[in-house]
């Protein structure tokens, strides 16, 4: 068997690769205040989803020194870098998929982004009077929840012969699906993940290709809060050059 390496792109779990096969070791970490971290979440996805291709397959689980593991194939690919009509074609088939049981849900309407967002505020240190003010307006919640990912970034599109797959499901929700979308199109998350910022081309065809307008009709409607969230977790990550990014996508969106 091949000598275990170990890879550098997991950002809370160490990650190696050994051959044709990938083992995580979940970090015992402190909680995120958006991006959970959970095992028996992403194992709950990766066998419900099996056979689809749209994830990795699961090989096998357990723990090690009190920690969690994964092991699963590896995808031969290489991490998104263009085309976002395939990626909006890739949300829109998992949002069509039933979710496995017991995942938490996701925030559902202003309100509810409202009160996550000030929850990350309160963590931050310090903040400006004009992060404090939620955008105008209200968005009520959704009955159209169904299975997101939770962090479909380019760092976690793998690009493969005949397809785009989704692997790091720590954080899966039962949730609102133009979640997925925001985050995806968020300018923080592109750069975070060294791209640049989507143009107003790529956003367009991303939003035009998703199958459903309704989803995306609602995604328009939240636009401020969930910058407004990404700034303020940005801010609590100490990437004050990110929070920029998505406080001057606020503030087009408040003008």
């Amino acid at each position: 068997m091949e000598t275990p390496l170990r890879l550098s792109g997991g950002r809370s779990n160490h990650v190696w690769r050994a051959g044709r096969f990938i083992l995580k070791l979940f970090a015992s970490s402190a909680r995120n205040p958006l991006f959970a971290n959970s095992a028996a979440s992403e194992q709950s996805v990766l066998e419900t989803l099996s056979g689809t291709g749209l994830v990795p397959d699961l090989c096998a689980a357990g723990q090690f020194e009190g920690q969690n593991w994964l092991l699963y194939r590896h995808i031969e690919g290489t991490p998104w870098r263009e085309n976002t009509a395939q990626v909006a074609a890739l949300l829109g088939k998992l949002h069509q998929l039933n979710p496995p049981s017991g995942l938490p849900l996701g925030a559902n309407g202003s309100a509810d982004l409202a009160a996550q967002t000030l929850d990350i505020l309160r963590a931050c240190d310090p903040v400006e009077d004009t992060l404090l003010h939620a955008p105008e307006g209200v968005v009520t919640p959704t009955d159209h929840m169904c299975l997101i990912h939770g962090d479909p970034v380019p760092g976690n599109i793998v690009v493969r012969q005949g397809g785009l797959v989704l692997i790091d499901w720590q954080c899966p929700k039962v949730g609102d699906p133009a979640e997925d979308l925001a985050l995806f199109l968020s300018p923080a998350m592109q750069t975070i993940y060294g791209r640049d910022p989507l143009s107003d081309n790529e956003v367009q065809t991303f939003l035009t290709a998703y199958p459903d307008p309704e989803v995306v009709a609602r995604l328009m409607d939240l636009r401020p809060w969930f910058h407004w969230r990404m700034a303020s977790y940005c801010l609590w990550r100490g990437d004050r050059a990110a929070a920029n990014l998505e406080l001057a996508a606020l503030g087009l969106c408040r003008s």
